[in-house]
C-alpha cells in the first residue's frame, strides 16, 4: 500500500485540514499519516482560535515518521508561521521525500487568516521551491505574486510567475473566479486547463485541502502529474456535489459519497475479500 503524509493544522470540525487529508488519503486507497503543525478551533461558521506545535515537536513527529515508514507523497498544507515553515522544510530537505504538494493555506473557508501576514516572504523562499506540486486559489496566487487575478489569462500568468518561484509545477485554482470551476495548471513548459461546471452549493469547506490531498494520493499510485490533477478534480467535484449541509456556515465536502451511497460489499464486511485460498 502506498503511503502519504499530510502536514498541516487540525480542525476539529472534521471538514479541512489534517482531518479532510486523511479521509481523501483514505478514499483513494492509500494509507494516511499526519503531523500536526497547529490546532484550529474552528467550525463551518469561524475561527475561534489557533494553538500552533513548537517547532521542535513538528520536527520530531516528522523524524517519527520518516525513521520508520517509506512515504510514497507528502501533503503540506497550512504553516501559519516563519518559524514553523523553517523546521517544515528543513525536515523535508533533510529526508528527500518524492512527490511534495504544497497547499499554501493563507485563510479559513470564511475568510478568516490562518498565516501571519509576515510569513508569505517566507513560504516564499523556503516552502515554495520544495514543492513538485504548488497548489494555490486565486487569493493565495495574489498574495504570493502581488498581481490581481481578474481572468484565465491572469491565472496562466500568474502560474508562470509563481514556478520562477523554484517549484516544478503550479495549479492556480479557480474556484474563487465567477463562470465556470477552471483549474490553470503549469509544469514549467505546457498550460493546461481543468474545467467543470459551477456546482452552485455554499458547502465547500476543506475543498483545497481535499483537492491537494487527492493530487498527492494520485502521485504516490504512479500517475503522472497531469493525470493526477485530473483525477483529482474529478474527486473533489464529487465531493463539492454531494457535499453536507452541516453546520450554520460552509459545510463540508462529502468525501466518502461513494461508499455513503452504495457500502460495502458482503465480502468486504465479512473481511473475506483478497482471502482467496485462506482458511477463515
Amino acid at each position: 500500500m502506498r503511503k502519504v503524509l499530510s502536514i498541516a493544522g487540525s480542525d476539529c470540525s472534521g471538514g479541512a485540514g489534517i482531518q479532510a487529508d486523511l479521509k481523501t488519503f483514505s478514499a483513494h486507497g492509500v494509507f494516511g499519516m499526519s503531523v500536526i503543525v497547529s490546532v484550529v478551533a474552528e467550525n463551518t461558521d469561524r475561527v475561534i482560535d489557533i494553538q500552533d506545535v513548537s517547532p521542535d515537536m513538528i520536527g520530531k513527529q516528522m523524524d517519527a515518521v520518516f525513521e520508520d515508514i517509506e512515504v510514497d507523497a507528502v501533503k503540506v498544507g497550512m504553516l501559519s508561521t516563519p518559524d514553523c515553515m523553517s523546521e517544515v522544510a528543513a525536515k523535508l530537505k533533510y529526508y528527500h521525500p518524492a512527490n511534495i504538494v504544497v497547499d499554501p493555506v493563507m485563510y479559513a473557508k470564511n475568510g478568516c487568516p490562518l498565516m501571519e501576514p509576515a510569513a508569505i516572504k517566507t513560504l516564499i523562499e523556503t516552502v515554495v521551491p520544495l514543492a513538485d506540486v504548488l497548489t494555490p486559489n486565486i487569493p493565495e496566487a495574489e498574495k504570493i505574486t502581488g498581481s490581481r487575478i481578474r481572468s484565465v489569462a491572469d491565472m496562466e500568468e500568474a502560474a508562470k510567475a509563481i514556478h520562477k518561484m523554484g517549484c516544478r509545477a503550479v495549479v492556480v485554482k479557480g474556484g474563487h473566479a465567477a463562470g465556470n470551476a477552471v483549474d490553470v495548471l503549469f509544469d514549467g513548459k505546457e498550460i493546461c486547463h481543468f474545467g467543470t461546471a459551477r456546482i452552485d452549493t455554499k458547502n465547500t469547506h476543506g475543498t483545497g485541502c481535499t483537492f491537494s490531498s487527492a493530487v498527492a494520493s494520485q502521485l504516490a499510485r504512479g500517475l503522472g502529474l497531469r493525470e493526477a490533477v485530473r483525477k483529482a478534480k474529478d474527486y473533489v467535484t464529487m465531493a463539492i456535489g454531494h457535499s453536507l449541509d452541516i453546520g450554520k456556515g460552509c459545510g463540508p465536502t462529502h468525501h466518502f459519497w461513494h461508499l455513503y451511497q452504495y457500502g460495502l460489499t458482503e465480502e468486504q464486511l465479512s473481511g473475506k475479500e483478497g482471502m482467496v485460498g485462506n482458511e477463515t
